[in-house]
């Protein structure tokens, strides 16, 4: 992967920490969701995919309720309007500005309520991840659909990820579905496209 660069102030550019979003993640994720919490707290996807320690890192989570758009409700198969838990994430490394990708993440509010830690950003970063949580109510992740497009930055994203002029944005946007096959968790991930890899390992059966 190129190496991207944060300017300094001394007008000289280091190199930025790159990641490499794997689709193995998901599983990695789903086999730690039942472990112990002492092992889920120690290592989260961040760390993963970009080989720094959770003392590395600086997180931030904000939580809020919304009205589900027509998009998102007929995505969750839910009357426009159903209450949305909306959380957005950033993290970055702590000797770095911008963060690694800017993530919206959305869950019906009902099937989470029953665990009213879910609703409490504060609870962030959670050990385990949004599969964990969705475990904790009873929730199991069969597959995870990703796709993904790019384009120019809008002037806020280039601002917020601190983008070189002409770098493009990756957009990735996740869909959850659980083992009845309903949508239970809807991601929209921007990451930078000067310092992010992507890349998808499909098994295939043998003959």
């Amino acid at each position: 992967m190129p190496k991207a660069y944060e300017v300094i102030e001394d007008d000289l550019r280091r190199p930025r920490t790159p990641m490499l979003r794997d689709n193995h993640r998901h599983q990695w994720e789903k086999d730690r969701a039942r472990r112990p919490l002492a092992t889920r707290a120690a290592t989260g996807a961040t760390e993963h995919e970009t080989g720094l320690d959770v003392r590395d890192l600086v997180f931030h989570a904000r939580y809020r309720e919304v009205a589900a758009p027509p998009e998102l409700a007929d995505a969750f198969g839910v009357p426009e309007g159903t209450p949305l838990l909306e959380r957005t994430y950033r993290t970055r490394c702590s000797t770095e500005s911008a963060p690694f990708s800017l993530v919206t993440s959305y869950l019906v509010r009902a099937t989470v309520a029953a665990n009213p830690d879910l609703l409490d950003a504060s609870n962030e970063p959670w050990p385990g991840g949004t599969q964990n949580q969705l475990h904790t109510v009873g929730i199991e992740v069969s597959r995870v659909e990703e796709r993904v497009t790019a384009r120019p930055p809008t002037p806020q994203q280039a601002g917020e990820l601190d983008l070189p002029p002409g770098a493009p944005v990756i957009l990735l946007r996740k869909t959850s579905y659980d083992i009845t096959d309903r949508v239970v968790e809807i991601s929209e991930v921007t990451l930078p496209g000067d310092r992010t890899e992507l890349v998808f390992t499909t098994p295939l059966e043998r003959w």
